[in-house]
């Protein structure tokens, strides 16, 4: 995941100031001598290191810092609002004409994921209850048209084309009409990418800019091309003026530096970060939570969001009064993990999560869901709603089916025995108290190498309810 080695190294920074009584000018110092080393190697920009260490020290030297009770406490909720200073601070949202039609225009390289965003963002605006139509506007690019009108039917979004053999402006012209026609109120250009910057690519777009009124232009980048994204926003914005950034790819093993420098080089906000390939992996950018997951504090706020996103409220009563009364079934556990894919798998999830980040000695394996979900998907309707008829010559034919050993099978059985005894216990123990509700996503069961956690081999133990 990207900064996850920027946060190792921050994390034990702060870890050797908090284990200090008092701190010293030369303690910060050095402290502030491994933050920059850390953030030059996770491809922030010099200039950008540079400054924010120097305001950091500044502000760590200084009285209240040195008299406080908790120095090392002080040092860190420093750099944690710098760190936000440097991201934009506030939230950034995209201008939307109150009565109009409103027009984004996508732009970027090729392979930065421009495509499939605007794809996103079309679903994203049809979840707020706009009218999104996307355009096709790259007659360049082998099946371009192609892949966003296959991923504008994924988001349930009408996509408008007039195939290669038309210009982009008339293309991008008569989609306007069509939009006014028909009621969209957010029009989405897709725009031809390059592999690097060229003047055709930059006087088609300004034709485009210059032949319908444009209130957002977007700029989308590759998170994973380091330092030269700062270069390419740069020239983007010169030549026809950026509205804000969407940086893809911050999934995948990148260090993740340009999240760190784009608002401070080009004074152009990020607007949205891509997590993966589903709708819900687009999310908005928010500064605050963007450095408490890079300082490993977590993002509980936008695991909320993921939650409310993606969990029906109702099957989680449902599921609730299950659990109080253990008559969960493997039919309810397949349901969890779906919901659990869904946000983004426990890796994700487990990330959000203070101090969970951290715990380098869980091996936790999203794909090993696949074997349960197999082994479940091998069961007949009536053994996955009443478990305890499933038989030895049954669990033989489940192995078989799901193409796992039988003492796959029977690990899983025994651990849903396990499951549904705990379940028991702490059913009597809130029907004599309290009560308090537990469904969904919470206790996680013991055992195995997986900690405690589902997804080590799943012999983490528990259901992930």
């Amino acid at each position: 995941m990207a900064f996850e080695s920027l946060t190792d190294k921050l994390q034990n920074v702060f870890k050797n100031l908090r284990g200090k009584g008092k701190l010293s000018e030369a303690d910060v110092k050095e402290a502030m001598r491994e933050v920059k080393l850390a953030l030059l190697e996770a491809d922030v920009n010099f200039k950008v290191v540079k400054n924010f260490v120097n305001s950091v020290t500044e502000r760590a030297v200084g009285q209240d810092v040195m008299s406080s009770l908790t120095p090392g406490q002080m040092v860190i909720k420093i750099v944690n609002e710098e760190m936000v200073a440097l991201m934009g601070s506030e939230t950034t949202e995209l201008t939307v004409i109150p009565n109009g039609i409103t027009v984004i225009m996508m732009c970027g390289l090729q392979g930065a994921g421009k495509t499939t965003t605007a794809a996103k963002l079309a679903g994203k605006f049809k979840q707020q209850g706009k009218r999104p139509l996307l355009v096709a506007c790259d007659i360049y690019r082998p099946a371009a048209i192609d892949q966003l009108m296959v991923n504008a039917d994924k988001q349930g979004v009408p996509c408008f084309s007039m195939g290669t053999g038309h210009d982009p402006v008339n293309i991008a012209k008569a989609a306007m009409e069509k939009a006014k026609k028909e009621g969209h109120n957010v029009v989405i250009i897709d725009t031809a990418g390059r592999l690097q910057i060229d003047d055709a690519l930059m006087q088609e777009l300004q034709n485009i800019k210059e032949s319908i009124e444009i209130h957002n232009t977007i700029l989308t980048v590759d998170a994973m091309t380091g330092q030269d994204v700062l270069n390419v926003a740069t020239t983007f914005d010169e030549k026809i003026g950026i509205t804000g950034v969407i940086l893809t790819k911050l999934d995948g093993d990148t260090r993740g530096g340009a999240a760190l420098s784009i608002r401070a080089v080009t004074g152009k906000p990020i607007l949205y970060i891509g997590m993966g390939e589903k709708l819900s992996d687009l999310e908005q950018f928010y500064p605050d939570r963007m450095a408490s997951r890079i300082l490993g504090m977590g993002d509980v706020l936008t695991l909320i969001d993921k939650v409310q996103a993606e969990v029906d409220e109702e099957k989680a009563k449902e599921m609730e009064e299950k659990l109080r009364k253990a008559e969960f079934d493997f039919d309810d556990f397949y349901e969890q993990i779906q919901q659990m894919k869904k946000m983004g798998g426990i890796q994700s999830i487990l990330g959000m999560l203070p101090g969970m980040g951290q715990l380098k000695d869980v091996e936790i394996d999203d794909d090993a869901f696949k074997q349960t979900e197999a082994i479940i998907c091998s069961m007949t309707k009536k053994e996955r709603s009443h478990p305890d008829i499933i038989t030895p010559p049954r669990k033989r034919r489940i192995a078989a089916g799901a193409g796992v050993e039988i003492a796959d099978v029977n690990r899983l059985m025994k651990q849903y025995e396990q499951t549904k005894k705990m379940m028991k216990q702490m059913s009597g123990m809130m029907n004599g108290g309290k009560k308090k509700r537990f469904g969904g996503f919470g206790g996680f069961g013991k055992g195995g190498k997986g900690g405690g956690f589902p997804g080590g081999g799943f012999p983490g133990g528990g259901f992930p309810f």
